[in-house]
């Protein structure tokens, strides 16, 4: 059996109550379709997680899964990532990527000088932002929106950034 190309789609969070129950940050456009897939796979391409229920709570969901019957077992689940294989998603559309074709991918500025590596994708609720490694020095961050990231070429694993502002 081959590995599966895996994309990140969760994240476990913090538990929730004494029953179990424990908070999920889904990356998913539609946070709840993370339901649709079971079982939810680690970064080995095993079976990790079996969601049982979930619902909608502050900007995350909170959760019930097979895997926690308990709030001691939920805790140990904790800062656990979750994927799903790629031939389980739908292609993307023409403009939209998922976060793991982003990470790893060459920064150039507008005038074609590298700048560094994306690391990560984050959101800390106000839009999406790279992650950028420059050649030297310390990360930063890039909003990711047509202004700071005019271009984004994923078959030259490629990102134009216009820094101007930041």
């Amino acid at each position: 059996m081959t590995k599966p190309n895996l994309v990140l789609v969760a994240q476990v969070g913090a538990p929730h109550g004494v029953q179990g129950e424990f908070k999920l940050l889904s990356f998913m456009d539609d946070p709840l379709s993370v339901l649709e897939h079971s079982p939810l796979l680690d970064v080995a391409g095993k079976p990790a997680l079996v969601l049982t229920k979930a619902r909608a709570h502050k900007g995350a969901l909170l959760v019930f899964a097979e895997q926690a019957p308990d709030r001691t077992a939920a805790e140990k689940l904790k800062g656990l990532k979750l994927y799903v294989d790629r031939a389980d998603l739908p292609d993307t559309d023409e403009e939209e990527y998922y976060v793991t074709d982003l990470i790893g991918m060459d920064v150039v500025d507008t005038s074609g000088n590298a700048v560094g590596k994306v690391v990560n994708v984050d959101n800390f609720g106000a839009g999406d932002l790279l992650d950028v490694k420059p050649l030297e020095g310390v990360s930063f961050y890039v909003p990711f929106t047509l202004a700071h990231v005019p271009e984004v070429h994923p078959a030259e694993g490629r990102i134009v950034v216009d820094l101007t502002g930041l």
